[in-house]
């Protein structure tokens, strides 16, 4: 079993949150040591499909890159309803009328990227940059329409962008389930010892931060300096919820839905391996 892992996560309030008692020691961790490594989720995705992460938070589309290399654990990911992806641009239009405009994405293997493929193939001029940079570049006409994730969501308004879509709400009325955005994977050389260990403790690890939603304060708003204390608990309460606990039954079927989904479309390549190592 190795003693100590790489982990990546993002600086978002949600993964900050649920991580910061595993990487903090408050609870049981099996002997394993974690070295985290905060980064967005789209250079977790790259750093993920260069195998060069041991654990790591990335977007379930990226999953379907890399699911040979590694297997998905059931905490720790941001799976929910009322959550997804929005389409905002500066006037209100027909989404018809942005064949062939040009949409900014946040990344080139992001979940937001897929199902915006899988709503409508026709929606394929995109132009990829970092999901902080979006709004702005939509503001400034440097894109006609931006797909917005994480905190965006709740301040887009205020920008005077209108939304167009939201893939949330497409996604639950299309299949019935929760939508699947990001997840924490293992790699598959770790073995499934070490996996169940890690998988326990990031299970305990979320049970005690939402137990205990006051005690990482300080260690969230460091990395999340720029956004206010009512917008960090927005995206906490939104993106951390029973499914970060335990996946459970229906988020699985959310997420082989999606894999499933994306196989057919032909945006990500079949794959024979199991989702999970650990029963």
């Amino acid at each position: 079993m190795a003693n100590e892992l790489t982990l990546g996560f993002s600086p978002c309030p949600n993964d900050t949150f649920m991580f910061y008692p595993l990487v903090h020691g408050l609870v049981e961790t099996g002997g394993l040591h974690y070295r985290e490594q905060l980064e967005d989720v789209e250079t977790l995705n790259q750093l993920a499909l260069a195998g060069r992460l041991d654990i790591s938070k990335v977007s379930y589309h990226a999953l379907g890159h890399i699911r040979d290399d590694y297997a998905l654990l059931r905490s720790g990911s941001a799976l929910g309803r009322g959550c997804g992806p929005l389409l905002v641009a500066s006037e209100k239009c027909d989404l018809c009328e942005l064949r062939g405009k040009t949409i900014a994405v946040p990344g080139r293997f992001t979940t937001a990227k897929l199902l915006l493929r899988l709503f409508d193939p026709a929606l394929d001029n995109f132009i990829i940059m970092p999901f902080n940079e979006i709004m702005d570049a939509v503001l400034c006409g440097n894109v006609d329409a931006g797909l917005i994730i994480h905190e965006s969501r709740f301040t887009y308004q205020g920008f005077g962008l209108h939304k167009l879509l939201d893939l949330g709400e497409w996604w639950e009325g299309e299949t019935g389930l929760p939508i699947p955005l990001g997840g924490i994977v293992a790699r598959r050389t770790l073995g499934v010892e070490t996996i169940a260990a890690v998988e326990q403790a990031l299970k305990a690890g979320v049970e005690y931060a939402r137990s205990h939603p006051d005690e990482a304060g300080r260690y969230i708003g460091e990395h999340a300096q720029e956004m206010s204390p009512e917008v960090c608990a927005a995206h906490i309460g939104l993106y951390v919820n029973d499914f970060s606990t335990e996946l459970g039954d229906e988020g699985v079927r959310a997420i082989t839905c999606l894999l499933q989904r994306a196989e057919q479309a032909g945006i990500i390549p079949a794959s024979e391996a199991p989702l999970f190592m650990t029963p």
